[in-house]
């Protein structure tokens, strides 16, 4: 952490000297700190601390070279100056951004050039504003869309190529759609499935080739379908089974 680095280096690499900062009065009136809160430090907490305590300077540094500075004044800035900070280089500047500005900012960067924004920009929206990064290239963004997007809106995903993101699907999915995912090739993803799925609709799964799907059937499925499950070839399905039919 920068409070247990005993420096003080510009994003340069350069010693800082405060005799020479345009804020040295600050300094004097203790709005600055050497190694504690800095605006010419290159670490983040440092220049964080620096504005906590002089938010009225944020304005000025939207353009400054050093990314992580523009990014932490974007935090304080007046909001009306962010919007042009959506087109800045730097995704994490970008975010910054946009995170304090209405929703619909945050649609113009659903086609960010950078996925960790999507990501992000992912968090922001909901139900029908999700709609178009359902298809995101990028995997974490649509496993995002698919926990946020209303359910309804989920069947258009079902055969995503991503397994934790189908995953994601199978815990919110509408019931009614649920059957689409019972042969799915991942058995994490059919064991989603067997966990939700009504004690009679089981039996579609009581032949599965993993034996914790085939368990969950046994535990929850009705008593008139145990057929097989008694005579499993895993001891823990048929303990479950003959223990419940015995019951």
């Amino acid at each position: 952490m920068s409070e247990d680095i005993d420096e003080a280096r510009d994003w340069h690499g350069n010693q800082i000297n405060c005799a020479c900062c345009a804020h040295i009065a600050l300094n004097r009136n203790g709005c600055c700190q050497l190694k504690h809160a800095c605006v010419n430090d290159r670490y983040a907490r440092r220049i964080d601390r620096f504005f906590e305590r002089n938010p009225s300077l944020a304005d000025a540094y939207l353009t400054h070279p050093h990314f992580e500075v523009r990014a932490i004044a974007a935090r304080f800035a007046n909001v009306f100056l962010l919007p042009r900070l959506l087109h800045d280089h730097d995704e994490t500047v970008r975010w910054s951004a946009v995170r304090r500005l209405p929703k619909r900012f945050a649609l113009q960067l659903r086609n960010d050039p950078h996925h960790e924004v999507r990501m992000w920009v992912a968090t922001l929206l909901e139900g029908d504003e999700l709609l178009p990064m359902a298809s995101d290239e990028y995997y974490c963004v649509r496993h995002v869309v698919a926990r946020r997007i209303a359910p309804l809106l989920l069947r258009g995903m079902i055969r995503d190529e991503d397994a934790e993101v189908r995953r994601a699907v199978a815990r919110r999915l509408p019931e009614k759609w649920l059957l689409s995912l019972v042969d799915d090739r991942d058995a994490l993803v059919r064991l989603e499935v067997a966990q939700r799925l009504s004690a009679e609709l089981l039996w579609l799964l009581r032949h599965d080739p993993d034996w914790r799907i085939r368990h969950e059937v046994a535990s929850r499925i009705v008593p008139s379908e145990f057929i097989g499950l008694v005579d499993d070839p895993y001891s823990l399905v048929r303990e479950v089974a003959r223990s419940r039919l015995a019951r």
